[in-house]
């Protein structure tokens, strides 16, 4: 991989890992439609710690509150009915799905995942979701013209079911094209959360497992053509994008829909699927012997 891959890749992932575009699509694809080779799953896992350090600098009020809320409660029983407590158990008990079936599924991961077919139709489906979900929030949030407007749900009401629910929404992003803030968003607005709500969380629960994911894969790092120089380069630069990027969606979606996202997520599907479908880009284009 050359310096100006690992800028270009870096740069994808810091504007895209915060939009529920799905970052690990956009990576795949830019490499596709640049002739590149695919820089793989340890790459974008590891490039996802820049961004992810973005969500730690962001969030460092919450996450202190909530790590020192969480560490008093293991010997202070008063401290566990404390939201801020609650809330380090429900990222521990939202993270379990996830870490099971990132290590479950890693090889389909890694091949059969980055099939630009099963992207196409992951952009589009997720698509969908979202932009019902969305609907269904906007209408609670201004009513109609035979309702009430309907409170929706913010995070001091997270429960184990709900954020249970929510890992599993975020277990769904392994596969590239679902986004994993758009899994998470889309779960907690069908339940009935606030945008903001859903996407506070949506950042929080991602942090354990974005590290996690991103530490294991460090050992792939230097095997193929992705070595360490382009690697720590494109991480940086993620980093430094991402956090500009959260700034401004945190702001954004609170008053704002997410129809321009499900707007680009379903056109872009189905210029994939055109693209494909008319050979003029490969569904394996990139692959590593394919």
């Amino acid at each position: 991989m050359s310096w100006f891959e690992s800028f270009i890749l870096g740069l994808v992932q810091g504007l895209t890992e915060f939009l529920p575009i799905s970052s690990s699509a956009h990576l795949r694809l830019t490499a596709a439609f640049a002739g590149w080779e695919d820089p793989g799953a340890a790459f974008t896992a590891i490039t996802q710690i820049g961004t992810e350090t973005a969500v730690l600098i962001y969030f460092r009020k919450d996450i202190l509150r909530i790590l020192s809320a969480w560490l008093r409660s293991l010997t202070d029983r008063e401290m566990r009915s404390d939201h801020d407590a609650k809330m380090g158990w429900l990222v521990i008990v939202g993270s379990v799905p996830i870490g099971v079936l990132g290590l479950t599924l890693k090889d389909a991961i890694e091949g059969p995942f980055r099939d630009l077919r099963l992207i196409a139709t992951t952009l589009i489906v997720l698509g969908l979701v979202l932009g019902f979900a969305d609907r269904l929030a906007a209408r609670d949030e201004t009513g109609g013209r035979h309702r009430a407007v309907r409170e929706r749900k913010t995070l001091q009401q997270l429960g184990i079911r709900d954020g249970l629910i929510f890992g599993v929404c975020q277990a769904m992003a392994l596969i590239p094209g679902v986004s994993r803030s758009g899994a998470t968003i889309s779960g907690g607005l069908l339940m009935g959360y606030t945008r903001e709500a859903a996407a506070r969380y949506s950042f929080l629960l991602a942090i354990p497992a974005v590290l996690a994911s991103g530490v294991y894969e460090l050992k792939d790092v230097g095997e193929g053509h992705v070595s360490w120089g382009p690697t720590i380069f494109a991480t940086v630069i993620a980093f430094v994008v991402g956090y500009a990027v959260i700034a401004w969606f945190m702001k954004f979606i609170t008053t704002k829909s997410f129809m321009p996202f499900v707007i680009y997520r379903v056109i872009l599907g189905l210029v994939l699927f055109i693209l494909v479908g008319t050979d003029v880009l490969s569904p394996h284009a990139g692959e590593s012997g394919g």
